[in-house]
């Protein structure tokens, strides 16, 4: 399929378009951070906490009179820093464990699928909590138990993927012609099983998200004063009779960001998936 072809099939919905706007539009405001809001993300002024969005605060103040806009913008690059990272570990392990159990099968096969079984009977949420509470809490710690959380779900699809291509002619006869192992996975198998790879590393960025979130709620993430939206909401629902704005608009951000990665994550699903095509 032709570049053209593909953006057509990607773009052809609107929510994929009004998803791809929202993605981006958050990457953006994370890299524009200085600019956006260049008196950073912890000045304070005890005079004007708990102010209500204004012309001068956007979004009001919160508990300490920081303004809410910076903070949220600021919130932007360390949630969508975790959320890559952590899909990053998860895709790069995931994959890598997905290959190998595909290829050899055997024992190998059924240590590996062991492993990703045992992780898998673990909640996500308990086994993010199992790894933070190992390492303690952080910002990177809270990247690495997102990232664990995730390995499972990209062995598993790539092993479903290698076993469905391994026998095809051309990895047969590349086989013959004496290519080593590596080799064969990584110039003749691995492109076939990239496409859905793909969708669910942009589905699980949101899910990054999503989970980063709920360990900074419980206090586990991002350290004070660091501006994640996950430690905002829990910072904010203490006011939400009195100043209701400190945790809606952190969860706005949250349900937007991960909204628009879903969007194109379907996108490219329909538009890389040869059986979801609609003619």
């Amino acid at each position: 399929m032709s570049d053209g072809a593909f953006l057509r099939r990607l773009f052809r919905r609107r929510l994929v378009i009004f998803g791809a706007v929202l993605m981006l539009g958050f990457l953006l405001v994370s890299l524009a951070a200085p600019v956006l809001a260049p008196q950073g993300y912890d000045e304070q002024d005890l005079m004007r906490r708990l102010q209500p969005p204004s012309s001068a605060h956007t979004l009001g103040t919160d508990m300490l009179g920081r303004d809410l806009l910076a903070r949220v913008v600021w919130g932007a690059r360390i949630s969508l820093m975790v959320g890559f990272l952590a899909m990053s570990l998860g895709f790069f392990f995931g994959s890598l464990l997905g290959l190998l159990s595909g290829m050899y099968g055997g024992v190998v096969d059924r240590a590996v699928m062991g492993f990703m079984d045992i992780l898998l009977a673990f909640p996500g949420i308990l086994l993010a909590l199992a790894v933070v509470a190992a390492l303690g809490p952080g910002l990177y710690q809270v990247m690495i138990a997102v990232g664990v959380n995730q390995i499972p779900s990209f062995a598993r699809l790539v092993r479903g993927s290698v076993l469905s291509v391994r026998k095809h002619e051309y990895v047969e006869a590349a086989r013959a012609v004496g290519a080593s192992d590596p080799r064969i996975m990584l110039r003749h198998i691995a492109p076939q099983v990239i496409a859905p790879v793909i969708v669910l590393a942009s589905l699980d960025v949101g899910t990054a998200i999503l989970a980063s979130a709920g360990l900074s709620f419980l206090g586990l993430g991002a350290q004070p004063p660091l501006p994640d939206w996950g430690g905002m909401i829990n910072q904010g629902r203490a006011f939400l009779r009195s100043a209701w704005w400190v945790g809606v608009f952190p969860g706005l951000a949250i349900m937007l960001t991960v909204l628009g990665f879903n969007l194109v994550g379907d996108g490219l699903r329909d538009a890389l998936d040869p059986r979801l095509r609609q003619a």
